[in-house]
């Protein structure tokens, strides 16, 4: 068996109990970043976060004798990238994720680094007065030129495409224009919680984008509650409110009088009258055929019907005092032949 150093077997012990310790553990890259601003990242966490840098090896071991107690911790060696190293909080693994990229700075590109997005050499007055750096522009393929004085670029160019290295001659303009294209800071590769690991375009998330969401889905729920009248804290004013204004409607449609409905069943009735005498003003007395038929329908037809019922009567007695008469006649004039 072979010998391991005690540095290792206590490096892994004390890696073993920052991971017990604490609920959240990630996985950062430290590649390129210089001590300097590494220092002002960790005060940046003010001390609510321990960042650990450590060979790969010792931290896989530590995961593996954490894993009986953090399940699924081991899937955190998938995201070792660069020069990894621990990090160690209890805070929220979105708001961890937001205190380092919100501490990043940008810096000078360094020959070599890898273009992040497209450089760009705006258009503009570059504040050189003609010299050779006019030629040094041109050689790197920014079209410039004298302008009242100064060195002028005409328009805006990509000087060093996304995903390219950037070279030395590139490297040299954009440091005298005093351009840094490039961002220094902690990436947080994958955080686990949980027994769950979320990686950087998880916990990457728009906070306006994400906060409209959840005002919207507010609004479709609070909605959604009063419509099925779901009773909640937030809903029952709104749900009462509603019953009382159907209620009340219901009332006026039907002309029923209620404390809540009589100014406005009034209020109606006043509207139909108003509306009803100006079709009557102005017709010396008569009245329009649909006027005529607005009255027609309206319940004084039942007294009508009763009216009409009266003549029908008269005409049923005319006519058995007609046939009385001629019974009388007629007797009359037989009595006078045989009499």
């Amino acid at each position: 068996m072979a010998h391991v150093a005690e540095w290792k077997k206590e490096e892994v012990k004390e890696l073993k109990d920052m991971i017990d310790s604490h609920e959240v553990i990630g996985i950062v890259n430290l590649l390129n970043i210089p001590a300097k601003q590494l220092q002002e990242m960790r005060k940046s966490l003010g001390g609510h976060a321990v960042i650990r840098l450590s060979k790969k090896n010792l931290m896989n071991l530590a995961f593996e004798d954490c894993a009986n107690e953090k399940a699924n911790i081991n899937g955190l060696s998938e995201y070792m990238e660069g020069q990894p190293a621990l990090v160690a909080t209890d805070m929220n693994p979105f708001r961890l994720f937001k205190i380092l990229e919100d501490n990043k700075t940008s810096a000078p590109a360094k020959v070599g680094s890898v273009a992040p997005e497209d450089i760009i050499i705006p258009a503009g007055d570059t504040g050189f007065e003609p010299g050779p750096f006019l030629g040094e522009l041109q050689q790197v393929g920014v079209q410039a030129k004298i302008d009242k004085g100064k060195i002028v670029v005409s328009k805006d160019c990509v000087l060093v495409p996304e995903g390219e290295e950037v070279s030395k001659q590139a490297a040299s303009t954009l440091s005298r224009l005093g351009i840094n294209p490039m961002e220094v800071g902690i990436d947080l590769q994958a955080v686990y919680e949980d027994e769950s690991i979320y990686t950087s375009d998880v916990l990457a998330i728009d906070e306006e984008k994400t906060l409209a969401d959840v005002q919207s889905a507010f609004r479709k729920a609070f909605n959604l509650s009063v419509f099925a009248a779901i009773p909640t804290k937030e809903t029952i004013s709104a749900i009462i409110g509603s019953a009382y204004t159907k209620a009340t409607n219901v009332a006026v449609e039907a002309g029923i009088l209620t404390s809540e409905t009589t100014d406005i069943l009034l209020g109606l009735a006043q509207a139909k009258m108003l509306a009803l005498a100006s079709e009557v003003s102005g017709t010396e007395g008569a009245i329009s055929d649909e006027l005529a038929d607005k009255l027609a329908n309206r319940p004084v037809a039942v007294v009508e019907t009763v009216v009409s019922e009266t003549p029908d009567e008269e005409e049923d007695e005319e006519e058995e005092q007609s046939e009385e008469e001629a019974e009388e006649e007629a007797a009359a004039g037989l009595g006078a032949l045989f009499g």
